[in-house]
């Protein structure tokens, strides 16, 4: 059975900073991409940050310069640490594993900065 399960969410204020943990069981992580999600305007859920599986990253935009995914292969872990948040990083964010079309995804953990 496949499982992903998200931690390190919580309420952080402006500024501050979060680190958010993927932990797979079920596959072998290291082959497949690992990306992290949340969902956005008029979409189910956008990139935020993936992860091939030679290591090469992607991020969207508006994380670049503040956002770092990384993966752990040996312990099946990708990460994703946060810095400079803002109101507008309150989400949902959901790790999912990918590889030739198929997909599995964790429940989400909520992140919410605030002051």
């Amino acid at each position: 059975q496949v499982q992903l399960v998200e931690s390190g969410g919580g309420l952080v204020q402006p500024g501050g900073s979060l680190r958010l943990s993927c932990a797979a069981s079920g596959i072998t992580s290291s082959i497949y991409n690992m990306g992290w999600y949340r969902p956005a305007p008029g979409k189910q859920r956008e990139l935020v940050a993936l992860i091939n599986t030679v290591s090469v990253t992607n991020y969207a935009d508006s994380v670049k310069g503040r956002f770092t995914i990384s993966r752990d292969n040996a312990k099946n872990m990708v990460y994703l640490q946060m810095n400079s948040l803002t109101p507008e990083d309150t989400a949902v964010y959901y790790c999912k594993a990918s590889r030739n079309g198929i997909e599995y995804w964790g429940q989400g953990t909520q992140v919410t900065v605030s002051s």
